[in-house]
């Protein structure tokens, strides 16, 4: 790859050469400003894009999930990233205890693990599944 690559650049330098030569006074009245805003412009626009199409949205999906993690209350029905469904019985610092399964056993977990809180009340809760 590296050996292709050196080969086009030494293939390109004489066109580029003779190009540089044809148009020499073209590109001296351009000058040195010229040449670093043709540069720059396009790079400040890769900017943009990429903070509106990727920083931008992510900020607003992690604004979301840190609100979210901040109004869990006791009761709440909650999924964690590992796919456990539970119900809060007691919420301390950085750690939330849920409630789960049919025997209510209590689990500790990480706040930072709650995947989502759940908007509605399963039904057949006391239901085994197969």
């Amino acid at each position: 790859m590296i050996n292709f690559l050196s080969l086009m650049l030494d293939e390109a330098a004489p066109a580029v050469a003779g190009a540089a030569t044809g148009t020499a006074g073209a590109a001296a009245g351009m000058g040195t400003t010229g040449a670093l805003l043709s540069t720059l412009i396009p790079m400040g626009l890769l900017l943009v894009v990429f903070y509106f199409m990727l920083i931008r949205p992510q900020r607003k999906k992690d604004k979301k999930v840190k609100d979210m993690l901040a109004a869990l209350k006791v009761n709440d029905r909650i999924c964690t990233i590992g796919g456990i469904y539970g119900t809060i019985t007691g919420i301390r610092d950085d750690t939330v205890i849920l409630t789960v399964g049919k025997d209510n056993m209590n689990m500790v977990v990480a706040r930072w693990a709650i995947r989502n809180v759940e908007e509605g009340q399963v039904e057949n809760d006391s239901e085994q599944l197969v």
